[in-house]
């Protein structure tokens, strides 16, 4: 029996937020201090199998730029299923969770994902950037075009968007996207 919920950050107890980046770091090849970082204060989605966590995403707020705008976007990190419980929905429930936030709270959506998930997340609505991809460093405006092809939105009502354009995203340390 599986139960999934939805946390703030602030409303999650040490060891579940140990036992989330222990299931991340294994499930992720490559996740760093700074990638943990980035998935922390937002909402959690959580998803429990007999009382373990076997799942994680989260939402983060950041702040993008598009067509001169700085838009509200709910920026999805850390999302990870434990390898003994992938290819029965569970990706769909902690993404469904998360776009729901997404959708009442943000202007837009947006992650980085590589080509396995493309078709994952075009399924689920999110549309491919087609446009150039650059962040807002610490020394100017700097392009990142090895996010170019990676980058995913998913818009909402009321914020249209022009998926050929440039986006910048807020500055932090590791990875911007």
């Amino acid at each position: 029996m599986t139960q999934l919920r939805t946390a703030h950050t602030a409303d999650l107890d040490a060891a579940t937020l140990e036992a989330a980046r222990a299931l991340l770091d294994d499930a992720l090849d490559d996740m760093t201090e700074e990638d943990w970082e980035h998935a922390l204060g937002g909402v959690h989605a959580l998803l429990h199998a007999d009382g373990t966590l076997i799942g994680h995403a989260a939402v983060v707020q950041r702040r993008l730029v598009h067509g001169g705008r700085a838009l509200r976007c709910g920026y999805v990190e850390g999302v990870a299923v434990r390898a003994d419980h992938r290819g029965r929905g569970h990706g769909t429930a902690l993404l469904g969770a998360l776009e729901r936030v997404i959708r009442g709270a943000y202007d837009l959506g947006a992650l980085s994902a590589g080509d396995a998930a493309a078709g994952f997340c075009t399924g689920r609505g999110w549309q491919r950037w087609r446009g150039s991809s650059w962040t807002l460093s610490p020394t100017g405006i700097r392009r990142t075009p090895q996010e170019d092809g990676c980058l995913y939105v998913l818009p909402t009502a009321a914020t249209p968007l022009d998926l050929d354009a440039a986006l910048t995203c807020d500055w932090r340390e590791g990875d911007v996207w």
